[in-house]
């Protein structure tokens, strides 16, 4: 059993159909009214993400948390919804995880450090540093701007990043802040629910990106 939260979101509605696709039971979190959401065969846990007590029951039998909540296109101005939102989430999803004896909890943060925003990776740093604390074994997944549906923009800066992987000065940072493409970040996804690890392992853009053939041998 695996247990997705942000299970409508996303990466999660995606994710949640490759993983009934590769034969894993799955139960999607998601706030009330919103279980007709969910792709066909998900079992439904509704809750409110931000508070563990109304959906921790929920998560038994679950071996597997992957934790998907987060702010939506997150931006510089949004400051107050990555604490209320991103932040709240996270250790809500960690209490809810250590009361269901998760055996391996997958949390999507982001590329750090980096030049642009600051308050998104504080909190996403901080959500790292709960986690490590928490002593769940973890594998935590990095990207800096995944590409998919609705987030096409980037792609209009892909010369500027080949330029700069190019240089052997910015290459290492232009690999590291790199773009993902959703297929791809679906597949790490996939990869890290089917691989559990002791301890806590950190996948940066270059694993991530990594993942996608391996799925599909």
């Amino acid at each position: 059993m695996i247990y997705v939260t942000g299970a409508n979101g996303y990466l999660g509605k995606t994710l949640v159909t490759a993983l009934l696709e590769r034969g894993h039971a799955v139960r999607g979190l998601v706030r009330p009214g919103s279980e007709n959401k969910l792709p066909r065969g998900c079992q439904a846990a509704t809750g409110n993400a931000l508070d563990a007590s109304t959906w921790r029951h929920t998560v038994a039998p679950a071996t597997t948390l992957v934790h998907l909540v987060g702010t939506p296109k997150p931006a510089p101005w949004k400051e107050k919804e990555f604490r209320a939102v991103d932040r709240a989430s996270l250790f809500a999803s960690v209490v809810a995880a250590l009361a269901a004896n998760i055996e391996h909890f997958v949390y999507v943060s982001v590329a750090q450090p980096a030049p642009v925003m600051a308050s998104y990776i504080k909190v996403r740093s901080e959500c790292e540093a709960h986690l490590r604390a928490s002593k769940l074994n973890a594998t935590i997944l990095r990207p800096w701007y995944i590409i998919g549906p609705g987030h096409w923009w980037p792609l209009a800066l892909i010369p500027f990043y080949k330029l700069m992987e190019s240089i052997p000065a910015t290459r290492e940072n232009a690999i590291r802040l790199g773009l993902v493409r959703h297929a791809e970040m679906i597949a790490a996804l996939v990869q890290a629910v089917e691989n559990p690890v002791t301890g806590q392992v950190i996948w940066e853009t270059k694993e991530i990106r990594q993942r996608d053939n391996i799925t599909q041998r």
